[in-house]
């Protein structure tokens, strides 16, 4: 059975599930239009006079204890005076004033607070009249009397001071938190880094007048310490002077390198004495050989000492030639022949020289043995002076160890009463309260006049509602198939699987080859599946892939189809049935000299399939370009040769031109099993895509299902492979 494709019934009403699925494609532009609408309520709502910004800082605050008898540390009781007695001092006038002399307030910030120094007597006495509304009787009566009379305005410094601070009083609110120790100290100003500035500045005012509190208390224990210490210091200074005496009487001004000189120098000389007796026995046992052959020179050269000579075997070698050349002589010549004593004259100054050699080695040898002999001995010498040496430092050194653990000792004890001191002295100058800051003051972003929680919720309501507005805009009027969803809600088509938009660097026609376990090969693998159940009796032989209009990714399709489809048979076939721009032979590295025309035009009576590099995949390329390619895949040879290939092999995948267009597609699609719509997702509308299925109709083909091609990865929804995929990848990362 094939599905309907009248045009009433494609169209469907949108479910809840629908319109979920629309705001999740368009995500980001509702993000950015929520965003956009949103910031310019708020920069509407708040552009209003006179407003004031409220600056926070939080603090958490504990009494100070201090430590148990249990040793356990510092503990904590309630104390329900504390909290309010803490809240009096963060509001006192002192801190007030401190936070004024810590920011310069009186100078920096004057025109902030008390208006332009020249301003009019009355404007001055009015801007006093308010003070002294809001903070209390800051002057006396008689100036008081004086600024009514209209009298001359002179405010000191320390008048101007005051008044500055009590504005900062009457500007300070602690919150405390309830049923914790947690208390939010805030001020409010109409400058919103003023208020941050004076936040942060009452928190340090704060925590230096506690400290100032508790500087006020005894110093008794410091003053005790101090003394011992100094006691202490003395005595050390006793021990160190008497050591240094007693290293520089026993000339130990280096003691502790010489110790580690002598067992040096002690080692060094045993090592070295070793040596020098068996460098001593190695030349006596030769002298020993020379004493024992010295009567016998020609037992004498059989040492290897004498043998070994180069001096004696190049004497040797001479008066072997020597001889040589008299024996050859005295067969010419006689004994008193000029040459022959010439000749028997040079053998015996050989000889001689030979006789001269061997008494040098021997006087060599002797003279050795004498200094090996003398250096051993010299060796022992020095070996015993420096036991004897040792020996001495040694005693020396017990006295010292004693002094220097004397000085150690009062170091160690005066250390700990400096350090002692020290800590007394900072657990003197910490608090009688634990402060903490828990939140730093804030720079306040809206003014604490003007309800900014309503103004918020508002401009959040009217910016999402325009986001999801513009969004179901942008989804009715795009009318491209985008979703496997509009497949199958619009035309009761099966989707056999989607495939994701390959990177810059990946080629889509390759990417079998290049990276066999990316998410794209992993979806034509899913599509292969699809494809062999998609028939209740039998999987699909012959498959047709074809699209509604050209650049769809049909031949790409077809190509990683086949290697899919080779996974799991031993013989595959592509056909290039595009006959009008045939890419597979150019994309599989064939020749296209001949091919499915040749066959189909009667010029040859056999068809070519070409065996590729890729293992069990044949090629039948279209040929060359005909004039007529419809007439030839309509012809009967067509049939013939589809009925002859499905018997060699075990899947044919047959490549067509697109369907709206041209024929060719619809033709072919009566001679296959099925066929598979490649569709780009983003670029084919509805209105074309029902055009190429209403074509279809009249052909009566199956259709086996549809393939989304280029899916981008935001629009392939969370459950989907590619998800899968990604966070497997990261799982084994």
């Amino acid at each position: 059975m094939h599905p309907s494709f009248d045009s009433a019934e494609l169209e469907q009403n949108l479910t809840l599930h629908d319109y979920v699925n629309i705001l999740s494609k368009r995500r980001m532009t509702i993000l950015t239009v929520f965003l956009i609408i949103f910031v310019i309520s708020l920069i509407l709502s708040f552009s209003k006079d006179n407003p004031v910004y409220t600056s926070i800082s939080t603090i958490l605050m504990e009494r100070n204890v201090g430590a148990n008898n249990t040793g356990l540390g510092t503990y904590y009781y309630w104390d329900p005076e504390f909290l309010p007695t803490q809240t009096e001092i963060i509001k006192s006038k002192k801190v007030a004033l401190r936070v004024v002399d810590d920011l310069q307030l009186d100078t920096r910030y004057y025109n902030h607070f008390l208006g332009p120094r020249d301003a009019e007597p009355s404007t001055i006495a009015s801007v006093k009249t308010w003070f002294k509304d809001l903070a209390g009787n800051l002057f006396s009566s008689n100036e008081a009397d004086e600024a009514g009379a209209g009298n001359a305005f002179v405010v000191s410094p320390v008048q101007e001071k005051n008044i500055i601070a009590d504005i900062i009083k009457s500007q300070i609110e602690v919150l405390p938190v309830k049923e914790t120790r947690v208390v939010n100290i805030q001020y409010t100003d109409s400058d919103p880094q003023v208020a941050q500035l004076i936040t942060e500045a009452l928190v340090e005012a704060y925590i230096e007048e506690n400290l100032e509190i508790k500087l006020s208390g005894t110093k008794q224990s410091l003053k005790w310490m101090t003394s011992k210490a100094e006691q202490e210091r003395k005595k050390l200074e006793e021990a160190e002077r008497s050591l240094q005496k007693y290293m520089r009487d026993n000339n130990l001004v280096t003691l502790e390198n010489r110790l580690a000189v002598y067992p040096e120098k002690l080692s060094q000389f045993s090592t070295d004495l070793s040596s020098a007796e068996s460098e001593r026995k190695q030349v006596e046992d030769q002298w020993e050989q020379i004493v024992q052959f010295r009567d016998s020179p020609e037992n004498l050269e059989t040492i290897p000492l004498f043998a070994k000579n180069p001096n004696l075997q190049s004497l040797r070698d001479q008066i072997l030639k020597a001889e040589q050349n008299i024996k050859q002589l005295s067969q010419k010549y006689g004994p008193k022949h000029p040459a022959m004593i010439k000749a028997m004259d040079d053998r015996d100054i050989l000889l001689r020289g030979k006789e001269q050699e061997r008494e040098r080695i021997i006087d060599s040898t002797r003279k050795a043995y004498e200094l090996a002999k003398s250096k051993e001995n010299n060796l022992r010498e020095l070996l015993n002076s420096t036991k004897e040496e040792l020996l001495d430092v040694n005693e020396r050194f017990i006295q010292y160890s004693i002094m220097k653990r004397e000085v150690d000792s009062s170091r160690a004890l005066y250390e700990a009463l400096t350090s002692s001191l020290k800590k007394a002295s900072v657990t003197e100058e910490s608090q009688n309260v634990n402060i903490w800051v828990m939140r730093e003051a804030t720079l306040p972003q809206f003014p604490s006049n003007q309800q900014p929680r309503r103004t918020i919720l508002i401009g959040f309501i009217l910016a999402l509602a325009a986001g999801i507005g513009t969004a179901l805009l942008i989804e009715y009027l795009d009318n491209t198939v985008k979703s496997a969803e509009d497949i199958e809600n619009r035309y009761g088509l099966t989707t056999l699987g989607t495939v994701l938009q390959t990177t810059k660097n990946e080629k889509i026609e390759n990417i079998f080859v290049e990276n066999n376990r990316s998410p794209i090969a992993e979806s034509y693998r899913l599509i292969r599946s699809s494809l062999l159940l998609s028939s209740a009796d039998h999987p699909p032989q012959i498959i047709l892939i074809s699209s509604m209009k050209p650049q769809e990714g049909k031949t790409s399709t077809a190509m990683n189809l086949a290697r899919a489809m080779a996974q799991v048979a031993d013989k595959v076939l592509l056909i290039d049935a595009d006959m009008r721009k045939p890419r597979v032979h150019s994309l599989m590295g064939v020749t296209n000299e001949t091919g499915l025309s040749n066959f189909l035009s009667g010029n040859i009576d056999e068809y070519i399939t070409h065996k590729t590099k890729e293992d069990k995949i044949y090629i039948l390329p279209a040929g060359p370009i005909p004039p007529n390619p419809v007439e030839l895949i309509s012809s009967q040879r067509m049939r013939i040769l589809i009925k002859q290939l499905s018997k060699d092999f075990d899947y044919i995948i047959i490549d067509s031109p697109p369907i709206i267009n041209l024929a060719d597609g619809l033709v072919l699609s009566t001679l296959v099993d099925g066929i598979v719509l490649v569709t780009r997702t983003g670029k084919i509308t509805f209105e074309m895509f029902n055009a190429g299925l209403k074509k279809l109709q009249d052909f009566k083909p199956h259709i086996l299902g549809v393939i989304l091609n280029a899916m981008s990865p935001r629009f392939s929804g969370p459950e989907s492979y590619y998800h899968y995929y990604e966070d497997g990848a990261e799982d084994k990362k």
